[in-house]
């Protein structure tokens, strides 16, 4: 029997974690990558993740061998590209110079995206000849088990390329958000923010500890949330009620514009969580890799859930 068809050619630009997540994506879907990491003692280390990422989409693992590593972007063949996404580390400086060299390198009409987090793809594109092409395609960490993908209209970015990294996005099973204007945080980042915001306030105020935050998260509302987003939520409910608990509980939530003391010491004494050992809680390599194992395996079956939906 023939080999499938390959479905297209996506060029990743940068292969960090994220990059190979990505990778992933397009390669469980039928794609062809070339990926770029200049460090080639990476090279085994980010196949073995790329290998792992398939194995949880159920997809063949043999599907890496789809997957070209070159170490610097002249080395890509852009000529039959269909899409180009940057995922390099989290510099404006670097990002601006990587698209730069896009901007030359990829034939016109092929979009091009970034993964930018906290960047805007205006200030990223600005100064590029076809930025009318360029546009933010947003994936969130773990990138191949959350199926959400924020495709983010730049200032300059032409409606035809968002709906085009749209399309993709889609046909490879995952869910387009489709964000009108680039600002800070995008969408998910800004809704997800302000929640964050209160959560450390709470441990500021001593309301509650850091467990019982994540247990009033994870085992109330957060459940509820993957039936249905909050405006739905609301809507079942009753919009009065959300109406009258808005007037009661708004005025005494936390607004301040600046991050709030707890994470500010904590931060300021390298204490950053797991990559340090030490965050809120102790951490050891084992008790990382348990919590990242627990973690991945129920976002496995919360996307299992998600694909059995009409």
């Amino acid at each position: 029997m023939p080999p499938d068809p390959v479905k297209g050619h996506a060029a990743i630009i940068g292969f960090g974690l994220m990059g190979c997540d990505i990778a992933a994506i397009f390669l469980a879907g039928g794609w062809r990558v070339t990926a770029v990491e200049p460090a080639r003692a990476a090279w085994p280390a980010r196949l073995d993740r790329v290998a792992l990422s398939l194995s949880q989409l159920g997809a063949a693992p043999a599907r890496v061998e789809a997957l070209d590593l070159v170490a610097a972007l002249e080395d890509v063949g852009f000529a039959d590209a269909d899409v180009v996404v940057e995922a390099v580390p989290e510099r404006l400086d670097l990002k601006r110079q990587v698209f730069a060299a896009l901007d030359r390198l990829v034939p016109p009409g092929v979009p091009v995206a970034s993964n930018a987090s906290g960047f805007r793809i205006t200030d990223i594109a600005g100064d590029c000849a076809t930025r009318e092409r360029m546009a933010n395609l947003h994936f969130f960490l773990p990138a191949h088990l959350v199926p959400g993908v924020e495709v983010v209209k730049g200032e300059h970015t032409a409606d035809a390329a968002c709906e085009r990294l749209a399309a993709i996005m889609e046909s490879l099973g995952r869910v387009a958000i489709r964000v009108a204007r680039d600002v800070p945080g995008f969408l998910a980042n800004r809704i997800q923010h302000a929640m964050v915001r209160e959560a450390f306030n709470a441990i500021d105020e001593g309301l509650a500890s850091p467990e019982d935050v994540d247990k009033a998260v994870r085992f109330t509302f957060g459940m509820r949330i993957m039936g249905a987003g909050p405006i739905l939520q609301k809507e079942l409910a009753g919009l009065e009620t959300q109406l009258a608990a808005q007037a009661t509980i708004y005025p005494s939530l936390c607004n301040r514009a600046e991050p709030g003391p707890t994470i500010t010491r904590l931060v300021a004494e390298g204490k950053l969580g797991a990559k340090t050992g030490e965050g809120f809680w102790q951490w050891t390599p084992e008790s990382t890799a348990a919590a990242r194992e627990k973690y991945e395996r129920m976002l496995l079956a919360a996307l299992e859930l998600l694909r059995r939906e009409p």
